[in-house]
């Protein structure tokens, strides 16, 4: 369709402009933000009439000699037209109108509000006025139903509502478009337009589409579109006829469309890509009138379109000689490639269609794009009337529905066969590139970074273009403000430097500065110039060193200081990257996703003494139809990111670098349009840190928003079930603390304590979780929860099982227990050969996931608390009491003295109790055991089961070399005879499955406690009896060595004496007895806690067995109290 389009003019301030035109098309009606209407008989008017309706005009409506506006003074006014005769108030809101528009016959007037709501109003008699309630944000625009029956309104909470106007309800509504807070904050104006006289599409502006719905069953029966356009569609407009659709694009695009063919048949552009906020037909359809966000007004004119309107002044089309058809792009080379196979001769206007005529032959090919090659060939001049031209007659119009010469091809060459349509997924545009943790850089006043250092905002404005730099702890460094001269789009901060890049211009290169605060000189700023066409799209700060992602998919590393370190090309176009510490995580297209679908793919780099590539290119998963809009590091140093969705995710490390759903911040939104704003994540505690965004997707920064803090919760099945909470908690502790494990092989100081006490919450829950398994009679499900505990709640769920009645379930349990201690007593073999002063401790084969290095060792420290914890299970099941040798304090207490010999050298982490003032660091040099090795403890099955970690003992150790653990005999209590056979049934299966090379039979054992245990070779050599200093000393000679090595005998004996005397009076009288050979009471009721314990005294041995035999008359084996489970370390 050959077109001319006129130069712009000025018409009023900038800002939102509005067009019309009157009823016969004499006048061109505009109004702006300066609040005047102004009257224009032309284009080329140079002194138009104006009309002041208010401090802003926001939209203007004319039918019938009567001119509507809303104005900013909240009102919806009506003057007189021509003349601006005020001719009062049709309608007041609580704020501004948004939009006002008539109904077909000029009675009725509808207008849309920022407060929500729509009303109805009669021209006539303002009083008869309807309300239509249901939108939750600001009203975009209303449009009248041709045949008064409906009215269509969109929305900024991302709806378009049909209304029934007599009932005052909604007829259907389509969740179109994307939310936001006000209209000065939507992507689109999104005008709706009714199609005129036959009333039967609507049109509805979505993104760079035109829905067309069909009336009545409201149907999506079609969509226009065209692939020159990228900006989002504003404003439609029909043609007078109904058969034309334009609509203007925030890029500027203007298009006109076929409807009944769904072909674009005309294209244009701003002259200077501004906004296309106002678009309006001729009453003729000749012209069309738009109008921009900067205020000026520009018009089409020549569109061979007509009407039946014969009053209408009939608009002859500029004749032009033919040229090049570039003309219709606005001579925009890049335009070109849209109209391949166009000859020079192919002039705007076509003479004639010839069907025959061989140069014609190829004038219905169509290229690959899919649109007709040769326009013109079917749009035809206004001197042809056959069917096939564009000029149609007076008669086409008709009301019946019959599209009876509305082709706009000969009938020889049927249009549909023309356009082949492509029915398969379509490509989603491919997100771009930002900075995690801003805010769009379209903004004055943004975010340019957010996160767990500092805040960095950015102004530019009429007053300002600055950048203000705060850090959360001033200790840092103090507060900065920068002048932004070089129009910086791009910040990132960390406790080193602030990171800042700007993209090129046609005379400057883009450029890279750093803000090197913690530089120890004087020159703390540095500038890097990236080459010629390439240009910064995401930058960040690691520790010591910094990161730019180009244009040209490259990335560059460069040292905090400034010097180029790394570069390397990147798969695809960066989307974000982020740094922590050592770890670079970066996010690229990997491909081009399809209906909706981001392909995203995900890189990991760590660059410490050793670089590597964690993550090599996996696809990055995202919810359905979203996208990215945050990505970081927990405080701890795992990667996560957040969808369009709300959906966190987290990198779990355990499972092949998986990533684990963890929390959903939808649900915790009030409203549909609320959002929450990531600005950083916590394993520990396990806090997500955001901002509420009551109707947006992002805060503004002035006033300071708040942060908020959510909890994190894995989405997994019946979460309001005891079971599903139980599951779900355990599940996301071994997640949030597996950073434990990967910054321990990293070389980084973890809080051991934290360590602990997360392995004691998991075994607390997984023994709640046996628990309510043994009451729900699922003892099979008990046994996969036992396999994840540690031996010592594995103990306690035996003790569980039995005292709940469930003798096959503490069979299976102790057999599963006897088997994971062989599985530990092959693998000590290799320990032994280690040295003592390596640092790895192995983990034990029937640890969970979540027991990390170094978990043997906690297990150790928890012993009380799991006891304490046991002995409340087992009285909630069934009352019973516990021994009153568990309930004696002083036997629990650790010794600190008590140390393996293989054991790293490492701070105690057990109070010291009643000992003195030794040194609880001190590790001894040799095997031996402390004083405690020879003390009689007839106590519970607990403070048998420690870690089964040892080494290899010195030839002076008072046991047998390279002994497996000794299963004790326990003092019983009278049981039934059930437990009574099956605790017979476990000592002798217990003792027929372990091996000679780890453990002796049942009968040896008893042997083994009746026999006296071999006196120690310095026993043997000196027949004198020895003081109980000298014993203390022989035992404890290696550690005083070992603490002081340079020390002469004399003095070593002093420095025993020194220690001798700071012990307790009783802890020295018990050495002084044992000197003399007599274990009497005294040192009996001792009981300190031992870890490295290897033998037990030969008379101590003689007296259980006797009280054995003395409370039972049974074999030893049916009498230990579940003896196989409890194993001692050698």
């Amino acid at each position: 369709m050959p077109c001319e389009r006129k130069p712009m003019r000025y018409g009023h301030s900038e800002g939102h402009t509005e067009v019309c035109f009157d009823d016969h098309g004499r006048f061109i009606v505009t109004c702006g933000n300066d609040g005047d209407v102004r009257i224009w008989e032309s284009l080329e008017d140079d002194d138009p009439k104006f009309i002041t309706v208010g401090e802003k005009a926001y939209s203007l409506a004319l039918k019938n000699g009567k001119l509507v506006t809303a104005s900013s003074n909240n009102t919806v006014q009506i003057h007189t037209f021509p003349d601006g005769e005020p001719d009062g108030i049709l309608t007041r809101f609580t704020t501004n109108a948004t939009h006002v528009t008539f109904n077909s016959s000029g009675s009725r007037v509808a207008a849309g509000s920022s407060d929500f709501m729509v009303k109805v109003v009669e021209v006539s008699d303002s009083s008869q006025q309807k309300t239509l309630r249901g939108h939750e944000a600001p009203v975009l625009s209303v449009t009248f139903d041709p045949k008064d029956d409906f009215l269509a309104s969109s929305s900024c909470d991302g709806s378009v509502v049909v209304w029934n106007i007599e009932e005052q309800t909604q007829v259907i509504s389509w969740p179109l478009l994307q939310k936001t807070n006000d209209v000065s904050n939507a992507k689109s104006l999104c005008r709706l337009a009714w199609q005129p006289r036959a009333a039967k599409f609507l049109a509805v502006p979505v993104d760079t589409k035109v829905h067309l719905y069909e009336r009545g069953s409201w149907d999506h029966v079609s969509t226009l579109s065209d692939d020159l356009l990228t900006q989002p569609i504003n404003v439609v407009a029909w043609s007078p006829c109904g058969q034309f659709l334009a609509a203007g694009s925030v890029g500027g695009s203007l298009t006109l469309w076929d409807v009944n063919s769904k072909l674009c048949v005309e294209r244009q552009k701003h002259e200077k890509g501004f906004t296309v906020c106002g678009l309006a037909w001729h009453p003729s359809g000749s012209q069309i009138a738009y109008t921009d966000t900067e205020g000026c007004l520009g018009l089409l004119d020549g569109l061979g379109v007509s009407t039946a309107d014969t009053n209408a002044p009939k608009q002859a089309p500029v004749k032009k000689p033919a040229k090049d058809y570039d003309a219709l792009f606005d001579d925009d080379d890049d335009d070109r490639v849209l109209d391949e196979g166009l000859s020079d001769t192919n002039s705007p206007v076509k003479k004639r269609v010839a069907v025959d005529g061989d140069e014609d032959d190829d004038d219905f090919l169509i290229p690959s794009t899919g649109r007709v090659r040769n326009r013109g060939a079917i749009l035809d001049d206004e001197n042809s009337l056959d069917t096939g031209s564009l000029k149609l007659g007076p008669d086409t119009f008709r009301d019946d529905d019959d599209d009876t010469g509305s082709a706009v091809v000969p009938p020889s060459v049927p249009l549909v066969a023309l356009r082949p349509v492509y029915e398969g997924p379509m490509p989603t545009p491919p997100q771009k590139a930002f900075q995690s943790g801003s805010t769009p850089a379209h903004l004055t006043h943004r975010f340019m970074m957010w996160n767990s250092v500092g805040i960095v905002r950015g102004y530019n404005d009429e007053q300002d273009n600055a950048i203000d730099v705060e850090f959360h702890d001033t200790a840092v460094h103090h507060a900065m403000h920068l002048t932004n001269s070089l129009g910086h789009t791009m910040a990132d901060i960390s406790q080193e430097a602030v990171l800042l890049a700007c993209s090129s211009t046609d005379e400057l290169a883009s450029k890279l500065q750093c803000l090197h605060f913690s530089s120890w000189d004087t020159n703390k700023e540095w500038m890097v110039d990236l080459p010629n066409g390439e240009d910064a799209r995401a930058l960040c700060l690691g520790q010591g060193w910094a990161a730019v992602a180009t244009s040209t998919l490259t990335l560059r590393l460069f040292s905090i200081g400034g010097v180029q370190r790394e570069i390397f090309s990147l798969p695809g176009p960066v989307v974000c990257m982020v740094a922590h510490g050592e770890q670079l995580l970066i996010v690229y297209h990997r491909a081009t996703g399809f209906d909706g679908e981001q392909a995203l793919g995900v890189q990991l780099l760590q660059f410490g003494r050793r670089k590597r590539q964690i993550v090599n290119g996996e696809p990055l998963p995202l919810s359905l139809r979203s996208h990215l809009t945050w990505l970081g590091f927990t405080a701890e140093g795992t990667p996560c990111y957040v969808d369009s969705d709300g959906v966190v995710r987290l990198l779990n490390r355990s499972l092949g670098n998986t990533w684990t759903p963890v929390c959903h911040t939808r649900e915790t939104c009030k409203s549909r349009s609320d959002h929450y704003w990531v600005v950083g994540a916590h394993e520990n505690p396990q806090q997500l840190r955001c901002i509420p965004c009551k109707g947006s997707r992002y805060p503004p920064t002035l006033p300071r928003p708040a942060v908020a803090i959510l909890p994190f919760k894995l989405p997994l099945c019946q979460t309001a079930t005891e079971k599903g909470q139980m599951e779900e908690q355990f599940l996301r502790s071994v997640l949030f603390h597996n950073h434990y494990s990967f910054l321990s092989s990293s070389g980084y100081e973890i809080d051991e304590d934290g360590q602990s006490r997360s392995q004691k919450e998991q075994q607390e829950l997984l023994m709640k979780m046996f628990a309510l398994s043994c009451k729900l009679e699922r003892e099979f499900r008990s046994v996969e929860l036992a396999e994840l505990m540690t031996h010592n709640v594995v103990t306690l769920a035996i003790r569980y099982a039995s005292r709940s009645r469930r003798m096959a379930l503490a069979q299976r349990l102790s057999d599963m227990a006897l088997e994971r201690a062989n599985q530990i007593l092959e693998e000590e073999p290799e320990e032994q050969d280690e040295e003592p002063e390596h640092k790895s401790i192995r983990r034990n084969s029937g640890y969970d996931q979540s027991e990390v290095t170094g978990g043997r060792q906690s297990n150790r420290h928890n012993r009380e608390e799991e006891e304490e914890q046991g002995q409340e299970l087992g009285e909630e099941e069934d009352g019973q009491e516990m021994e009153t040798e568990e309930t004696t304090e002083s036997r629990k207490r650790v010794n600190p003295f008590a140390k393996e010999a293989g054991s790293p050298v490492k701070p105690s982490l057990t109070p010291i109790g009643k000992v003195g003032r030794a040194n609880p660091f001190k590790v001894f040099g040799s095997g031996k055991p402390s004083a405690s090795s020879g003390q009689n403890r007839v106590t519970n099955i607990l403070d048998n089961m420690t870690s089964s970690r040892r080494s290899a003992p010195p030839g002076g150790s008072a046991g047998k070399p390279g002994k497996g653990p000794v299963l004790k005999p326990l003092a019983p209590r009278p049981k039934s005879k059930t437990q009574s056979t099956l605790l017979q049934m476990t000592g002798t299966k217990t003792a027929n499955k372990k091996t000679p090379g780890n453990t002796e039979p049942a009968a040896d054992q008893r042997k083994e406690a009746e026999v006296p245990a071999p006196a120690s070779p310095a026993d043997n050599s000196d027949k004198r009896p020895k003081t109980g200093f000298q014993l203390w000393l022989e035992e404890n000679r290696k550690s005083i060595v070992f603490d002081h090595p340079d020390m002469e005998e004399t003095d070593v004996i002093k420095e025993a004496m020194g220690r001798f005397r700071t012990m307790s009076a009783e802890d020295r009288l018990t050495w002084t007895e044992r000197a003399k050979g007599q274990t009497g009471d005294a040192f009996d009721l001792k009981k300190r806690k031992r870890d490295g314990g290897e033998d037990v005294g030969s008379e101590n041995g003689r007296e259980e067995a006797d009280e054995n035999d003395a409370k039972k008359k049974k074999p030893l084996d049916s009498a230990s109290k579940l003896s196989a489970f409890a194993f001692n370390k050698n």
